[in-house]
């Protein structure tokens, strides 16, 4: 493939991905849809944080964790608690990530 070639293939890829994601912005008014999928899409960006962090979360080198001896589990944990206390996102983050180091440093976990 030559150089050119190269040019012009990233150019178009550049292209159609900018329309593929503009393409809900770019209209000035709504688009028209259901009610049940306006709703839908509400949750798409929790469930696709979801989707990325919970494989981190329980598994490891492909297998599912087999102990309870993790140090991200209860780092998750003492996170999500923290956000259920104070609906805090930083101190949500600094929290699961203090008590992640602490055992892992702390305990060897």
């Amino acid at each position: 493939m030559s150089s050119w070639e190269i040019f012009f293939t990233t150019l178009g890829m550049a292209a159609i991905t900018l329309l593929c994601r503009s393409f809900f912005l770019l209209p000035r008014n709504d688009l028209p849809m259901p009610r049940w999928l306006r709703e839908g899409l509400a949750y798409a960006p929790t469930a696709a944080l979801a989707a990325v962090v919970m494989p981190e979360l329980v598994m490891t080198q492909g297998h599912l964790i087999d102990t309870w001896r993790d140090a991200r589990v209860f780092g998750a944990l003492a996170g999500l608690a923290y956000y259920a206390w104070q609906r805090s996102l930083f101190g949500t983050i600094a929290c699961g990530t203090g008590v992640m180091l602490a055992l892992r440093f702390g305990l060897g976990w």
